[in-house]
């Protein structure tokens, strides 16, 4: 790795479509996705949130590790910290970007510590989902940012089995496909990749999932009956959209 590192920056959605996705959550993404727009499994499996109770929405800076050839990754990584790729990934941050990282499931190397989420979340970044760990797990948790990971490890980047090898690039992350530019949405449920050209669309099916849920939900809360509102049958759309009418919008 010696010749001068040029990073592609990704194109960006506008912040209000990511905002939306955000409010409707992973749950009924994922299902919409499936029954609606032909995404039969959109989520990243693995990744688990460090602390529960964030909701992130954005766009993918994309990271890809690949096993460790010292032949290519070696002592001159250390010699010049500009030669390591994992600190690529986060320069074109903007506000409300995601970096999702396929480590291969390596539960030995910490793609990322304290400093280098720090300057992350310093930039704007929302949010970092890794198949695969991170190291100061315990700083990283106090940050403003939300972090999904398999595991935490003492070790660094590139201590033992993986490298990172490219940044901006399409992505296997826990084997689910991520294009940079791909908007992701994670909560404690999960992660799930929404492609960009379906995002529009989504916000609209999954909106209306979402609200007439939201109606389903204060019914049952009031001792409705299950059959009836959920899911919402014929018999109780005349009521559903009555509610609907009298919500502020």
């Amino acid at each position: 790795m010696t010749t001068p590192i040029e990073i592609k920056d990704i194109a960006r959605p506008p912040r209000a479509l990511c905002d939306a996705l955000a409010a409707i959550g992973t749950a009924t993404l994922s299902s919409e996705l499936a029954q609606h727009l032909g995404i039969r499994d959109a989520q990243i499996r693995g990744p688990r949130p460090l602390k529960k109770g964030r909701t992130v929405a954005g766009p993918a800076l994309t990271l890809q590790c690949m096993p460790k050839r010292e032949d290519l990754y070696g002592a001159a990584e250390y010699e010049n910290p500009e030669l390591q790729l994992h600190r690529h990934v986060m320069y074109p941050t903007q506000a409300g970007d995601v970096i999702v990282v396929d480590a291969r499931g390596d539960l030995g190397s910490g793609i990322f510590g304290e400093m280098m989420l720090t300057f992350f979340a310093g930039r704007g970044g929302v949010g970092v989902v890794i198949d695969g760990c991170i190291r100061d797990s315990a700083k990283a948790a106090e940050l403003d940012l939300g972090v999904w990971v398999r595991d935490v490890t003492p070790n660094y980047h590139a201590q033992t089995n993986i490298i990172p090898f490219a940044v901006n690039v399409p992505i296997a992350c826990a084997n689910v496909l991520v294009i940079p530019g791909d908007i992701i949405v994670a909560d404690d449920d999960g992660v799930v990749v929404v492609p960009i050209a379906l995002a529009e669309k989504l916000v609209e099916i999954a909106g209306q999932h979402a609200e007439w849920e939201e109606f389903a939900r204060i019914r049952l809360s009031e001792g409705g009956d299950l059959r009836k509102y959920y899911p919402l049958t014929p018999e109780a759309e005349d009521e559903y959209c009555a509610w609907r009418a009298a919500q502020p919008r």
